[in-house]
């Protein structure tokens, strides 16, 4: 089962999430979502679990806790869609003063 987590500190690491879910079962992975450009955690990840039924338990009992002083929002995540990709370059902020 693949869970999605969010409203989660900027201070979480993948092994404190891996080790939050891991009382619940087998985590098979973790990834926290980061910043293409700064490298900064964005906040939410996703976190996959071999079995269906712990995925549930977790779900169920870690939705809207408070972890690192914020309430997480944890669900199974919806499969991503496709979006058309936007090749436009992007524009580097300008310091003009």
């Amino acid at each position: 089962m693949n869970i999605y987590v969010g409203n989660l500190s900027y201070t979480m690491t993948q092994e404190d999430l891996r080790e939050l879910f891991a009382e619940f079962g087998e985590v098979t992975s973790v990834k926290i979502i980061e910043d293409r450009e700064t490298g900064r955690p964005k906040g939410f990840g996703f976190v996959e679990m071999a079995d269906n039924a712990a995925g549930q338990n977790a779900i169920d009992s870690l939705n809207e806790k408070e972890i690192q002083g914020r309430g997480i929002k944890v669900n199974e995540a919806r499969p991503r869609e496709d979006r058309p990709r936007d090749d436009r370059p992007r524009r580097r902020p300008t310091n003009r003063y």
